[in-house]
């Protein structure tokens, strides 16, 4: 059974973001209407509610009598509309400047006429008597009750009755349809009340903040923290959903601490901003201690991808960061790796630095486009799986040169994805030679494993050298040793399956190493290079070779 507002009120007041949810949702449309009823203007009345429901969240503890809900929540929304009517202005746009005004979407005479209907209606509610306005916007934004009407204005239903009877006989038949079908077309979007949430705790610029389970924000989507304190709004971007409606952000830029309880608004826009890399250095441990407890290990996380085991290996209780272009799989890889080591006892914090948009991926299609959507149409999880915990956070907007990808510096294994390699038909994308590992780098792991990721690295430098710088005559063998190891750190991946048709191959660390090793020795020098290409191991390319 439906609470009434009053309980709502006294659950509210104890902090339960739910039932603020449930108030917000039952009073939205009566705010609206009411701010409608000043200002006379769709967009600037639904900022006033939003900032009216601001206020009430953060005032609510001093309401007394939950039954005065109603009455006290207009009274927000009237001096909320009344600061905006002081400060209203025309801003006027030079002629000369009009070209350069954004078009609108979608047509513009569609856009015409919406807008010649809404200046109609709002202009004949405003021609009503000031005793009649407010309860006839109300009435018509979303059918609400006489009742309903009569407890939100303090009126007795009978003096509703007699003013909604004037104000149709105001607005005549034909007007009066027109108003109620624009003022409905022009309402709150449904999941208003969801955009509402509630800040649970801050460790430094991490943010943690409670919503409606049912519509959580979206992966880097856009936050806004009230600071009523300071009178200002602090900018949050959704890095983790880890469920339960709760969201993990990142700060914007660093704050001093938030009053746990703020409210926190959902902006329905995506965040576009690369992260700072000393918000990086701050957020890192933060976020490592949280996930992992503090423990740390030298050894090597198996994912029996190839190219990770042999030269980027992911160290147990590390930090791994995937950084790329639009459109060099980055959500791809973070899928593939945390099916393959979710289950394993080492925990991992993955860092997915997601691209801007950009020339490739226009911004109009990225403000329209869910992470969250995208990944679960694919089958994909947020990452957060296991012992795998994975935070979305801006890339950047240029590819990431050498100087860029060195400011990733804190964490433990970077795999740079590039378009140069997806293009040359190299799956997954990996740059050999800007991807790193701090168990590589600091001569964490055994000296032949080692000297096998330094003699690879090695090959894949002489062989972009020599493309390069082409030459005339015959290949050297080891230009043809490091083709076929390029070629050999291709390989399919499970969650690609329903693309390439071909089942996805785990080759385990041992063996990726064996076989790199074995290529570079010339032990394979009797197979082409496209036999190493996407496939398993060694007995695998024999195998299909019909060779041993």
């Amino acid at each position: 059974m439906a609470m009434d507002h009053e309980q709502l009120v006294r659950k509210a007041r104890e902090g339960d973001v739910s039932a603020f949810v449930d108030l917000t949702r039952r009073f939205q449309h009566f705010a609206f209407g009411s701010a409608l009823a000043q200002v006379r203007d769709f967009q600037q009345a639904e900022d006033i509610v939003q900032e009216a429901f601001v206020a009430a969240w953060s005032a609510l503890p001093t309401l007394d009598e939950p039954r005065a809900f109603p009455g006290w929540l207009r009274g927000i929304v009237r001096h909320h509309a009344f600061r905006v009517l002081r400060r209203k202005q025309l801003h006027a746009v030079p002629m000369a400047e009009a070209e350069e005004i954004p078009s609108d979407d979608p047509t513009a005479e569609h856009i015409v006429e919406q807008r010649r209907q809404a200046a109609a209606a709002l202009a004949a509610i405003s021609e009503l008597p000031g005793a009649l306005r407010e309860p006839a916007t109300l009435f018509f934004v979303h059918e609400c009750s006489h009742q309903d009407v009569a407890t939100f204005l303090g009126l007795s239903v009978a003096t509703v009755n007699n003013r909604l009877h004037a104000a149709r006989t105001h607005l005549k038949q034909r007007m009066l349809t027109m108003v109620t079908d624009t003022l409905h077309a022009q309402g709150l979007p449904d999941d208003f009340a969801s955009r509402i949430g509630r800040l649970i705790e801050t460790h430094g610029d991490i943010v943690e903040a409670l919503f409606d389970p049912a519509s959580p924000p979206d992966l880097m989507s856009e936050l806004t923290v009230s600071d009523e304190a300071r009178k200002q709004g602090v900018t949050i971007q959704v890095m983790q959903r880890p469920g339960g409606g709760l969201v993990r952000g990142i700060a914007t830029a660093p704050v001093t601490a938030l009053p746990r309880g703020a409210t926190v608004l959902n902006a329905r826009r995506r965040a576009t901003a690369p992260i700072n890399h000393m918000q990086l250095e701050r957020l890192l441990p933060l976020l490592a201690a949280a996930t992992t407890d503090g423990r740390q290990s030298n050894e090597v996380v198996e994912t029996g991808i190839k190219v990770i085991d042999v030269m980027c290996p992911i160290r147990g209780g590390g930090s791994v960061a995937i950084a790329g272009e639009y459109g060099t799989g980055i959500t791809v890889n973070m899928e593939e790796i945390v099916r393959r080591i979710s289950k394993g006892v080492h925990p991992v914090t993955l860092f997915v630095l997601y691209p801007p948009p950009s020339d490739i991926w226009p911004p109009s299609l990225d403000e329209k486009r869910s992470i969250a959507d995208a990944l679960k149409a694919e089958g994909y999880s947020e990452g957060t799986v296991g012992s795998v915990q994975t935070f979305f956070l801006g890339g950047e907007h240029q590819p990431w040169t050498t100087e860029k990808l060195a400011k990733l510096a804190s964490i433990d294994t970077v795999i740079h994805l590039t378009r140069n390699m997806i293009l040359q038909k190299n799956y997954p994308g990996v740059d050999l030679l800007t991807t790193r590992s701090r168990l590589v780098d600091d001569n964490l792991i055994g000296a032949e494993e080692l000297d096998i990721a330094r003699r690879a690295r090695e090959a894949i430098a002489l062989l972009g050298a020599a493309e390069d710088t082409p030459q005339a005559g015959a290949e050297t063998v080891a230009l043809q040793r490091a083709r076929k190891l390029q070629a050999f750190f291709s390989q399919p991946f499970f969650v690609a399956e329903p693309f390439t048709k071909r089942p996805g191959s785990y080759v385990s660390r041992t063996e990726a190493l064996r076989s790199s090793r074995e290529i570079l020795d010339g032990r394979h020098d009797d197979l082409p290079a496209d036999a190493f290409y996407f496939t398993g191991g060694i007995e695998e390319i024999r195998g299909r070779m019909g060779g041993t």
